[in-house]
C-alpha cells in the first residue's frame, strides 16, 4: 500500500513540475516581460581599474500572452527591481553577492523599454571576495583557485507588475565576464 502511495505521489509531482512553464505560471496577468537584447556587454574588467560594470543597453518587450486577444494600458509593466546573480564559470565555487536594486521604468503592452547603463556588479561585488582577491593590496590572484582571473556567469532579471496590480518576473538572461587585476 505504501508503495502505490509513493509512485501515485511521485507521479503526481512529476506532471506538475513537468506541466509547468517556469514563466508564465508563476506570473499572473496577460502579459510576459522580456529581455530581448543586449549591447555592450563587458567581456573583461580589470577590478583595479573600477567600481562599477555596466551594460551599455538592455532591451525588454511587454508581450501579450494572447497575439489576437484584447490589450489595455492596464497590461502595461511598471518595473520595480532587478536582481543580479553570479555564478562561477571557471573551478572555483565562490561568488560575489547579489545584486538586487529598486528600479523604476515603463514598458508599455506590446512595445518595448530601453535600459542605458545598468549597473550589474557595484562596490559591493568588486570589493566583496572572491573579486577582491584579484585587487594588487590582496595579492592579484583568486585565493582559492590560484588563477590571475576569475570566469563569472552573470545572470539578470526584472521584476515588475501591471498597472492592473498582477506580479510579473522577467526571463532570466546571462553572460560571462573575465575579472583580471
Amino acid at each position: 500500500m505504501k508503495n502505490h502511495f509513493r509512485r501515485a505521489a511521485f507521479l503526481f509531482l512529476l506532471v506538475a513540475l513537468l506541466g509547468c512553464n517556469q514563466r508564465t505560471d508563476k506570473d499572473k496577468g496577460n502579459v510576459i516581460l522580456t529581455i530581448e537584447s543586449f549591447d555592450g556587454l563587458p567581456v573583461r574588467v580589470s577590478v583595479n581599474a573600477t567600481d562599477l560594470v555596466q551594460v551599455e543597453e538592455i532591451n525588454l518587450s511587454n508581450i501579450p500572452k494572447d497575439p489576437n486577444g484584447t490589450v489595455s494600458s492596464l497590461m502595461d509593466i511598471e518595473l520595480r527591481s532587478f536582481e543580479v546573480t553570479y555564478t562561477r564559470a571557471d573551478r572555483g565555487t565562490r561568488k560575489p553577492p547579489a545584486r538586487v536594486r529598486g528600479f523604476f521604468g515603463n514598458v508599455p503592452v506590446g512595445g518595448d523599454d530601453t535600459i542605458n547603463n545598468l549597473d550589474v556588479l557595484g562596490i559591493d561585488q568588486l570589493r566583496a571576495a572572491p573579486l577582491s582577491d584579484l585587487l594588487f593590496e590582496n595579492g592579484g590572484f583568486d585565493k582559492e583557485t590560484g588563477d590571475q582571473s576569475i570566469q563569472l556567469n552573470v545572470s539578470l532579471r526584472f521584476f515588475g507588475r501591471t498597472l492592473a496590480g498582477d506580479t510579473i518576473a522577467s526571463n532570466t538572461a546571462t553572460f560571462g565576464i573575465e575579472f583580471v587585476p
